[in-house]
């Protein structure tokens, strides 16, 4: 079964954020490869919403046209 790349998206970002909440919960200090981490997996959110935002946007565009 193939997913669609709108669903495949949410699910990346599910599972990254639940990362980001994990790193955040460690009864220990973050080590600077802890923060590094962090940084790209929040900049990688960042990516994957403003690409699911293209997905949508485009979506809808090519809705209005064939309506």
């Amino acid at each position: 079964m193939m997913t669609n790349p709108a669903s495949a998206i949410k699910t990346e970002v599910c599972q990254l954020v639940d990362r980001q909440i994990e790193t955040l919960r460690q009864p220990t200090s973050l080590t600077s490869s802890d923060l590094l981490e962090y940084r790209v997996r929040s900049g990688k959110i960042t990516d994957l919403y403003a690409e699911l935002d293209r997905i949508v946007r485009t979506s809808f565009w090519e809705w209005l046209r064939a309506s």
